[in-house]
């Protein structure tokens, strides 16, 4: 036996803001409210889901573990610009200048990666 992982969790001043993003970015929809937590999920309920816990204080360090996305159905260069127009913004952890994917954050500066190569590039 092992574990699956079912559900990311993501703390949040504005649990709607950042559900929001994700449900946008990755073509998902909420599933559930609870409270002050946001439940989010693909449409086919696949796993995992992600819950937006709303916290009193906003992010103050770099976050221990991110997501790393790949561009589907477009080229990674269009995708870069979605997720930018949808409110991601580039950010810098230290990442040298010829590393392969982007470093971005989501409107509450929770870091995420778009690798350079797409899921079709895989």
């Amino acid at each position: 036996m092992t574990s699956r992982l079912a559900v990311l969790a993501i703390d949040a001043v504005q649990p709607a803001v950042v559900a929001d993003f994700w449900c946008a970015v990755l073509g998902w929809r909420v599933v559930e409210v609870d409270g002050d937590v946001i439940s989010i999920a693909a449409s086919d309920g696949s796993w995992p889901t992600i819950d937006v816990l709303a916290v009193p204080g906003g992010k103050t360090v770099k976050n221990r573990l991110h997501l790393d996305l790949r561009a589907d159905g477009t080229s990674t260069s269009e995708e870069l610009q979605r997720l930018l127009d949808l409110g991601a913004r580039r950010v810098d952890v230290g990442q040298g200048p010829d590393v392969s994917w982007v470093v971005l954050a989501d409107p509450e500066g929770n870091e995420f990666c778009l690798l350079s190569r797409s899921v079709q590039e895989s």
